[in-house]
């Protein structure tokens, strides 16, 4: 009898610790594994990156690194935020972003250049571009270069692994 109180012990604290990790995974913090170059070198291939969860999208900033579906490409994707509902988004021929009239400061920024124009971010939606700008299937590659609020997931926050590379996104 004893051996049976504890093995349902024992039980009871595994399962609860599993709901208690799914849990989190789906309400608060998620991982992902960036498979691309197009967020060199703030992120590099193979890095794995701690995600919190957005649900007040108001929060969303432009520069934050935001992880979101793409249902045109029908794969998750991690990209800088640079328009935000309702900002005018111009990109030169030599790669300047614009937002609103106002050039960005992008020191992350390598490799600029690519395809420039216009984009006028409508309402609930974003626009995003990677930091290795030529080597970056981006909103402005896209058919539509708009992501709806709904399909954004969260926010990068940390590498985890590498370890040597592990610390807080900028």
């Amino acid at each position: 009898m004893k051996i049976i109180k504890e093995i349902l012990s024992y039980t009871l604290c595994i399962m609860a610790a599993v709901i208690l990790a799914i849990l989190v995974n789906k309400l608060i913090l998620f991982k992902i594994k960036v498979p691309t170059a197009s967020m060199y070198p703030t992120i590099k291939i193979n890095d794995q990156i701690f995600v919190t969860r957005i649900y007040n999208k108001d929060n969303l900033k432009t520069g934050d690194i935001v992880v979101f579906k793409s249902k045109e490409l029908k794969e998750e994707l991690v990209k800088r935020l640079i328009g935000i509902p309702n900002d005018t988004v111009e990109i030169t021929d030599k790669g300047i972003v614009y937002v609103n009239g106002k050039q960005l400061d992008e020191p992350y920024v390598i490799n600029n250049g690519g395809k420039s124009g216009i984009y006028k971010v409508p309402e609930g939606h974003y626009f995003f571009l990677g930091d290795n700008r030529m080597n970056s299937r981006d909103s402005r590659y896209w058919n539509n270069p708009y992501i709806d609020s709904s399909d954004i997931e969260g926010k990068a926050q940390i590498i985890v692994y590498p370890f040597n590379r592990f610390g807080f996104l900028k």
